[in-house]
């Protein structure tokens, strides 16, 4: 039977939320962008906005490091995964692999950064007659020693390929999991990169994106690790009991992950999501976009980048985007290009 009290500690969502090994953290973006103008910007002023350093959700949105349309221009990482799923709007990614795409509205980008890679996450605004939201979640996964230096790696995981798992409860009520990583009832994901942590046979990785009814009511099974850590980030709706314990939405619960737990739902509902991994236990050293084992590794990267610039950038702009009728698709460094 689910254990009753399996809450081993609560915390605040922050800016960004706070991770247990093997992740780093998540970057959660909700922005409630208005029309958009013909250069796929906001249809706003952007007066008083400190443009290029725009974090302070004036109206409800952001430009971020955009000056014209928001997002992230070019910009570079080492040593970590980002991994991006968009629950709305689009991305237009660009990178120093060559590989581009425009992804969003359930799609999952998986970029293994390894020794080295620069790139832009640009947020176009595809609609000149309507509101344009928003809203993703970015986690940052470590990668093991030995493979901080592995090739970059560029996946996709388009929304309509992505498994979806619908749970019913006694009394009727739906719970969906998005399944991006880590099996559920018999369900396997679609393939992690191969540096991943999570390709690892015994990490017992999972991400997973709940989506509960208003009262409904889900157990989840016990990690297979006894070391397993796992995370719920209950992020919308009113509160949801786990086990016994009310978590209210912006918080986080770190939860004891060696048996089964039981979910039930607030009277609006809930949406959560779960961040399971074996720790990989090993140092971290973090500056910026870097994250190595020591200070001497960071050394190396800002060394690296100064003189490689990672392979350069082949871009005509440091933030490039699509047409606006552009439909989802994405190129991969070797040419091939595909699309839902």
């Amino acid at each position: 039977m689910p254990t009753s009290d399996p809450v081993l500690q609560q915390f605040r969502l922050g800016t960004p939320w706070q991770a247990v090994d093997p992740f780093l953290f998540v970057a959660y973006h909700h922005d409630q962008y208005p029309e958009a103008t013909a250069d796929l910007g906001p249809n706003a002023s952007l007066d008083g906005r400190p443009l290029g350093q725009d974090f302070g959700n004036p109206a409800g949105w952001n430009m971020y490091h955009g000056h014209t349309v928001p997002g992230f221009p070019q910009h570079p990482h080492r040593g970590f995964e980002t991994v991006t799923h968009v629950r709305q709007g689009s991305v237009d990614h660009a990178d120093s692999m060559g590989a581009t795409a425009r992804y969003g509205d359930g799609d999952t980008q998986w970029l293994t950064t390894g020794r080295g890679v620069s790139h832009s996450e640009m947020f176009p605004l595809l609609n000149q007659d309507r509101p344009n939201p928003l809203e993703l979640f970015q986690i940052w996964l470590n990668l093991p020693a030995a493979s901080k230096t592995a090739d970059p790696h560029f996946s996709m995981f388009w929304n309509e390929q992505t498994p979806r798992v619908t749970r019913t409860d006694e009394a009727g009520r739906a719970t969906e999991v998005t399944v991006i990583a880590g099996r559920l009832d018999g369900v396997d994901p679609l393939a992690p990169p191969p540096e991943s942590w999570a390709s690892e046979a015994n990490s017992d990785l999972a991400i997973w994106h709940l989506d509960l009814a208003p009262g409904a009511r889900i157990d989840l099974p016990a990690a297979s690790g006894p070391d397993t850590h796992r995370v719920l980030y209950v992020y919308e709706g009113s509160s949801v009991r786990i086990g016994e314990t009310r978590v209210d939405t912006g918080s986080g619960a770190l939860v004891d992950a060696t048996a089964p737990v039981t979910l039930t739902a607030g009277d609006v509902g809930i949406k959560i999501l779960l961040l399971q991994g074996r720790p990989i236990g090993e140092p971290v050293a973090q500056h910026g976009p870097f994250v190595l084992n020591d200070q001497a590794g960071l050394e190396q990267a800002f060394d690296d980048y100064r003189r490689t610039r990672f392979g350069g950038w082949p871009w005509p702009s440091d933030g490039p985007v699509h047409a606006a009728d552009a439909s989802r698709f994405a190129k991969h460094p070797d040419g091939r290009v595909d699309a839902p």
